[in-house]
């Protein structure tokens, strides 16, 4: 399965970032081959609106199934699940290696409807 996870940096070993759409990189990780990719998502970062939109459809480009992050607006809720992602929640900042594992052993919730308001509210 093709996973994304929100970061600040390009790398699993640092903490998710806590926010889908305004993530600074997506990395896309295969949880078959445990093989991970950076995406920059800078463009998205300081978007003066539209940034979980955008982030959806890039997300969706890049053929994940999933995403895992700490915090999803109601804009980006509706794109990824109408893309067929599924969005798994962590509650605290913490290394994407871990935030994986967790996903694989079913530890995280999955989100059946946004958990933010959106960036402007």
């Amino acid at each position: 399965m093709k996973v994304v996870i929100t970061s600040s940096s390009q790398t699993l070993a640092e903490p998710i970032d806590m926010h889908f759409g305004r993530a600074k990189y997506f990395i896309l990780a295969d949880t078959e081959t445990g093989h991970a990719t950076a995406h920059d998502n800078a463009q998205n970062l300081h978007a003066a609106q539209g940034a979980g939109i955008q982030s959806a459809e890039t997300v969706a480009k890049l053929g994940a199934e999933a995403v895992i992050t700490g915090s999803v607006g109601p804009k980006a809720f509706r794109a990824l699940q109408a893309a067929g992602v599924k969005i798994a929640l962590v509650e605290s900042a913490c290394p994407g290696t871990e935030a994986l594992r967790r996903f694989k052993d079913g530890e995280l919730p999955v989100l059946d409807s946004p958990n933010s308001e959106g960036h402007w509210v």
